[in-house]
């Protein structure tokens, strides 16, 4: 019987878990903010491990963006911590990208309640002019 999850999906969860832990207690920078982290994916080979950030109250792309870079400069202090916490023998090189795919459902989502709202405005129009 095959395995459920390969062990970098085990990797990835864990590197979640602790990064989630870390950020908010070790890293000081008081322009990075809170973070949310949505996502970690890791190479085969644990090389590498890619981590998808947001950043909560940022509006805008190029703050999100600004944020991650300065999450990438902490990446050699985050990595020595993790190393610290998890028992492997090499731990991934950290990578922080700015994620935009929870801001852009956030906003498909409210373009459709827009839509239906206005769908409905309309069929309510339509059956108020026919009585």
């Amino acid at each position: 019987m095959p395995r459920e999850f390969t062990r970098s999906d085990r990797v990835s969860d864990a590197i979640q878990r602790l990064l989630a832990q870390l950020i908010p207690q070790e890293i000081r920078d008081p322009r990075i903010g809170m973070v949310n982290i949505n996502d970690v994916t890791v190479t085969r080979d644990m090389a590498f491990a890619k981590v998808y950030v947001t950043f909560v109250g940022n509006d805008s792309d190029e703050q999100g963006v600004e944020g991650a870079k300065r999450l990438d400069g902490a990446a050699g202090f985050l990595r020595t911590l993790l190393a610290k916490e998890m028992n492997m023998r090499t731990v991934p090189r950290l990578q922080f990208l700015y994620d935009k795919t929870a801001i852009r459902g956030q906003e498909l989502s409210n373009l459709i309640d827009r839509a239906v709202a206005d769908d409905k405005a309309r069929h309510q129009d339509e059956s108020d002019g026919e009585a």
